[in-house]
């Protein structure tokens, strides 16, 4: 049980701050700003609301008190993200997806563990 929350507390507080740090980007970088350009996506508004998403899903994924639900919805949202994320650098021919691979398999890393924590959580309790 302690190996599945220090790997669950190590892969979730990595891929938080991946994503907080990721969401300051997309509102302050003009690079970034670029970035979604080149890609092509739509106007500001596309990005503006991807970092707000992201900064609630890493708070939703920290934070222990914000029901199960919610944090399923955030690793959702966070898998799509990501696997969108792979595509649209695939599609455009951009080879900078290495890292997005790696919050990728931290997610499922965080995601395994998080379950496995709940379970053991579910059978000690009965």
């Amino acid at each position: 049980m302690k190996t599945y929350k220090t790997l669950f507390w190590i892969s979730t507080g990595l891929f938080s701050a991946f994503m907080l740090f990721s969401a300051f980007n997309y509102l302050t970088s003009e690079e970034m700003k670029n970035a979604f350009v080149f890609m092509g996506f739509p106007e500001d508004y596309f990005r503006i609301q991807l970092a707000i998403a992201k900064m609630l899903g890493a708070l939703a994924l920290i934070f222990p008190f914000i029901p199960k639900p919610f944090k399923i919805f955030a690793y959702v949202g966070f898998a799509i993200n990501i696997i969108s994320a792979i595509i649209a650098h695939i599609a455009k021919d951009y080879h900078a997806y290495g890292f997005i691979v790696f919050s990728l398999i931290l997610l499922i890393v965080s995601y395994y563990t998080y379950e496995k924590i709940n379970l053991k959580t579910i059978q000690a309790a009965s």
